[in-house]
């Protein structure tokens, strides 16, 4: 049996990443986890001036591209402008996501479509414009980033909206997946559990009875760690995971087991 060599197994070296909604959260840890893995990162989100503060911490092989994902045009030009720049894209990381609870009899059709628009319909088309390019070459990773609340409902958290969009994005990814199979194109989705970011810092981050149903209903009893979702999305992004496509990987400390 010959020694066997890992230490290339998660690198991008050489490959180019790009990662919406990176101006905050876990999009901004993302495009760092890419980075520091040797990708050229391509990050986009609204806030220009976030972005450009991104691009500055990490120096080099980064691309700023502000964009809107709730508008088709602006979608559109993302992957446009990204193609332009860096050439192509090998991995595609859908993060951007808008969240809001309300009760389901009370929701507003607007309130659903402005959530479906970004959290679904940006994504879709995204993927679709970035995928052409992908299986033109026969290459291509997509990470989808859904949420526990695709695999299981939220309640007493009450968000219809949010939970129909993400149970969606791991439906469209089985399916994206098993369509480009043969065609080089591999598309996974990272379903996270409760972590930090900006639309639940103040929600449940900054409400103790919050942290204590998280804690109360969490197998580990706490929620996760940024660098939790680094080994996941490394996973999913490189030559580690060549064999697959289709499949959503919970993060969560055991939420969905119970």
């Amino acid at each position: 049996m010959t020694d066997l060599d890992v230490s290339d197994l998660f690198s991008l070296s050489g490959q180019v990443a790009l990662v919406t909604g990176a101006s905050s959260g876990l999009g901004r840890r993302f495009a760092r986890v890419l980075h520091a893995a040797g990708a050229t990162v391509v990050v986009a989100a609204r806030r220009a001036d976030r972005l450009d503060e991104l691009a500055a911490e990490l120096g080099d092989r980064v691309v700023v591209v502000p964009a809107d994902m709730a508008d088709d045009d602006s979608v559109r030009a993302l992957a446009t402008a990204a193609a332009g720049v860096v050439g192509h894209v090998d991995v595609l990381v859908n993060n951007a996501g808008v969240g809001g609870t309300s009760p389901a009899e009370d929701d507003t059709m607007q309130r659903w479509r402005s959530t479906m628009a970004v959290n679904l319909d940006g994504l879709f088309l995204l993927t679709q414009q970035v995928g052409i390019g992908m299986l033109e070459r026969g290459h291509g990773s997509v990470v989808n980033i859904a949420s526990i609340f695709g695999l299981v409902a939220s309640s007493p958290i009450k968000q219809a909206a949010y939970c129909a969009a993400k149970g969606a994005v791991v439906n469209l990814t089985r399916q994206l997946g098993a369509e480009w199979a043969r065609k080089g194109v591999r598309v996974n989705a990272i379903a996270p559990g409760w972590f930090m970011s900006e639309m639940t810092e103040n929600e449940m981050f900054g409400d103790d009875s919050s942290m204590q149903y998280i804690r109360r209903n969490a197998p580990m009893a706490r929620p996760g760690d940024e660098h939790e979702l680094d080994g996941a999305l490394l996973f999913l992004a490189s030559g580690a995971s060549t064999y697959v496509t289709g499949q959503t990987i919970a993060v969560d400390g055991g939420w969905t087991s119970r």
